[in-house]
């Protein structure tokens, strides 16, 4: 959820890293970003447990790469 915040807000992701346990927002402003990003008119619950299993997975992935360390790769890829 707070990628797709900062996401929806244009920030730049590049220097952001989620910090396990933080909190941030309301569960109705959380449900709102998934339901408008998860690619799927009218969702049913199944499928938004799946796109949020998915980007969970997807971003765990990204952080633990060094390819997407900003201090490793500098600006070679900046906003990839």
């Amino acid at each position: 959820f707070q990628y797709l915040k900062r996401f929806n807000q244009g920030c730049d992701l590049d220097p952001f890293w989620y910090e396990a346990h933080s909190v941030e927002g309301s569960p109705a402003e959380c449900l709102q970003l998934f339901l408008l990003h998860c690619g799927v008119m009218d969702p049913s619950w199944a499928e938004l447990r799946n796109f949020t299993w998915f980007l969970n997975v997807q971003l765990r992935d990204c952080e633990a790469s060094v390819f997407c360390n900003p201090n490793f790769v500098g600006d070679t890829l900046s906003g990839f």
